[in-house]
C-alpha cells in the first residue's frame, strides 16, 4: 500500500520496506501483525514497537532498535505480545509497574529511612544504623525490590552475622527491622518479613563491676600511658567520676559548661531530656583549658574526641604490664562503659538513695512519677558525686599507714666476771 497522511505507511514491516523510512518521523505499520510498527527516530535509527489500545487510550510497547535485534526477532516479540494482550493483559502498563517496583529498592527504603526518620529525630545511633546496613544489609538484598523480599533473603544475613559476631545479630535485626516497619507504614504494598523468634537474643546483658583492685589499675595505668591521643586519661577518668556514656563526655563542648554545672543538651542525649551534671572540684580539676570548643580535643577544640580502640587497646597493655610485673593474673575483659556501672555500684554502696543515683545517671523515671515528678536533684547529684569521688580517690591513693619503725637500743655491754 501507499503512502498515507505524515509519512505513515500501512505494508509489511521488511529490510526493502524500511530502507524507505529515510526521513525523521516516518513510519510502517505492518500489515500481518496488527499494531506492529517501525519508526525513524530522530538519530535516524529504526525503532520496532507494538501500539495497542483504542483510540481514547493509546498504549506503546517499545520493542528494540534495529541492529539490536533483527526484524523477525522483533516480529517474534510483537506476535508474543499480541498473544499477552488477547490474555486480558497490559504489557505496557505492567511494564511501568515493574519499573516503579524496581525504584523501590531496599536500599531506596534504606536511604529514605535513614534521611526522614533517622536524621529527623537525630538519633546518637545515626552513624550505627548507617555503618550496620553498609556492612551487613546493602551488600546481600540492597539491589532486591522490597515486594520481592522473603524471610529466608533477611535470615541469610542474619545467620552470616551470627556465625561471626554472635552478639550483633540481634542488633542488625533490631534496626532493619525498625527501618521496614518504618516504610510498612508508608506503603500499603508492602509487607515486612519479619516474625516473631525470627532470631535468637544470644547476647547477655553485660555486668562487669570493677573491683577495688582492677579501678586501682586502671588509675595507676592512665598515670603511666604514653603515646595517646593528648587528653586521653583525662577523659577516662571524667568518664568515671560523672558516670556518664562515653560520647557524652567525649563531645563535652564550653557552650554546655555554665561555671559549675555542665548540661547535656536533649539533642544529644538518650533520654531526650537536658542532663545536668554538677562539676564538683574533683571533676573541674581534670578538665582540659579550652576558651571555645571541644573541651577533650586533639586540635584546639574544632573536633571532639574519636577513635577509642587504639587508645583502649593501649590502656590494657599498660594494665597488663603492671599486673604482670607484680606478678598477678591479668585483668579480666572490661569496656569503657564498665565505669558507669561501677559509679553506680559503688554510690549504692555508700549509701547515696536509688533516685539520686538513677539522676545521677540520667535516667528518666517512667509512668505518673515520671509526669508529675520534675524534681532536679542537684543538690542531691552535687553530694552523690562528691562522694563518688571521695572513694575512688580513696582507692586509688590508698592512706599510708602511719607507723613509726622502732630503733632496737644497743645491747649493753656483758660486766667481767
Amino acid at each position: 500500500m501507499g503512502n498515507t497522511k505524515g509519512g505513515q505507511m500501512r505494508k509489511e514491516i521488511t529490510i526493502k520496506s524500511i530502507a524507505g523510512l529515510g526521513k525523521e518521523g516516518g513510519r510502517i505499520t505492518d500489515t500481518k501483525i496488527r499494531g506492529f510498527v517501525a519508526r525513524c527516530l530522530p538519530s535516524g535509527k529504526i525503532q520496532f514497537g507494538l501500539q495497542y489500545g483504542s483510540r481514547e487510550q493509546r498504549r506503546w510497547m517499545t520493542i528494540g532498535l534495529l541492529g539490536e535485534i533483527s526484524i523477525a526477532e522483533a516480529r517474534r516479540r510483537a506476535e508474543e505480545l499480541r498473544g499477552e494482550i488477547s490474555a486480558h493483559h497490559d504489557p505496557a502498563a505492567e511494564l511501568k509497574t515493574a519499573a516503579a517496583r524496581a525504584e523501590h529498592s531496599v536500599n531506596h527504603v534504606l536511604d529514605r529511612f535513614l534521611d526522614i526518620y533517622v536524621a529527623g529525630e537525630n538519633l546518637r545511633s545515626a552513624a550505627a544504623y548507617k555503618q550496620c546496613f553498609a556492612n551487613h544489609v546493602r551488600p546481600a538484598i540492597g539491589s532486591k525490590v522490597i515486594y520481592d523480599l522473603k524471610r529466608a533473603d533477611v535470615m541469610k544475613i542474619l545467620d552470616k552475622v551470627a556465625e561471626q559476631y554472635p552478639r550483633s545479630a540481634h542488633v542488625v535485626l533490631a534496626r532493619l527491622r525498625k527501618a521496614f516497619n518504618w516504610w510498612q507504614l508508608r506503603d500499603e504494598e508492602f509487607h515486612t518479613p519479619f516474625v516473631r523468634g525470627i532470631v535468637k537474643n544470644r547476647s547477655k546483658p553485660r555486668s562487669h563491676v570493677l573491683t577495688p583492685e582492677e579501678i586501682s589499675d586502671v588509675w595507676r595505668a592512665l598515670d603511666e600511658l604514653e603515646h595517646v591521643p593528648e587528653r586521653f586519661a583525662a577523659y577516662v577518668k571524667v568518664l568515671f567520676l560523672t558516670a556518664c556514656r562515653r560520647c557524652e563526655v567525649a563531645d563535652m563542648h564550653t557552650d554546655e559548661i555554665d561555671g559549675n554545672t555542665w548540661v547535656i543538651p536533649a539533642s544529644r542525649y538518650k533520654t531526650k531530656v537536658d542532663h545536668v551534671v554538677p562539676l564538683i572540684p574533683a571533676i573541674k580539676k581534670l578538665l582540659p583549658e579550652c576558651k571555645d570548643g571541644f573541651v577533650f580535643s586533639t586540635n584546639g577544640g574544632k573536633r571532639s574526641l574519636k577513635g577509642f580502640a587504639i587508645p583502649k587497646a593501649m590502656l590494657d597493655a599498660k594494665i597488663a604490664e603492671i599486673r604482670k610485673r607484680e606478678h598477678r593474673k591479668p585483668l579480666p575483659a572490661w569496656r569503657l562503659h564498665d565505669l558507669r556501672r561501677t559509679a553506680r555500684t559503688l554510690m549504692a554502696q555508700i549509701g547515696v538513695d536509688r533516685d539520686t543515683a538513677e539522676a545521677v545517671l540520667g535516667h528518666v523515671n517512667g509512668g505518673v512519677e515520671g509526669v508529675y515528678n520534675r524534681h532536679k536533684y542537684f543538690v542531691e547529684k552535687t553530694d552523690a558525686l562528691t562522694r563518688l569521688a571521695s572513694l575512688i580517690d580513696g582507692i586509688v591513693r590508698p592512706p599510708q599507714p602511719n607507723v613509726v619503725p622502732i630503733k632496737r637500743a644497743k645491747r649493753a655491754a656483758s660486766s667481767p666476771a
